[in-house]
């Protein structure tokens, strides 16, 4: 289960959501191991579908701040099931946390769905497979 204030702070940042085209507003928020929070939301654009995810914007936040470790995750849409990150975020997620690292959906009336990284991305491309034999 996530953290309260991740979910908090996940929901504020949907408000801010910029989804014109689809009305689809998604938020999310990560922590970092010392503490810190980070928040994203998606960004459309008329060139479809050359937007922004919600996770790649709480991400670059934490990037951008100089953090580079998430130690939780929560991602929340308003949609009848929790809405998982999709295949490019989940890669973004796996750049900078392990697989053990839970990864949190939600909505907002209040269904979760937690999974580790490891469950939401078996397989992941990692910095191994760019080591030279």
């Amino acid at each position: 289960m996530t953290d309260d204030v991740v979910l908090a702070s996940a929901k504020a940042a949907r408000e801010n959501a910029h989804a014109p085209y689809s009305k689809f507003l998604v938020g999310a928020a990560l922590r970092t191991p010392d503490g810190q929070l980070f928040q994203g939301c998606n960004v459309e654009n008329i060139a479809y579908p050359e937007g922004t995810c919600a996770e790649a914007g709480a991400i670059a936040a934490m990037c951008c701040a100089g953090g580079r470790e998430i130690a939780e995750i929560t991602v929340v849409a308003d949609s009848p099931a929790p809405v998982p990150p999709c295949g490019g975020c989940r890669q973004k997620i796996a750049e900078f946390a392990g697989n053990d690292v839970v990864v949190t959906m939600a909505t907002m009336e209040g269904k979760t769905l937690s999974m580790t990284v490891g469950d939401l991305l078996p397989g992941r491309f990692s910095e191994e497979h760019m080591e030279k034999a």
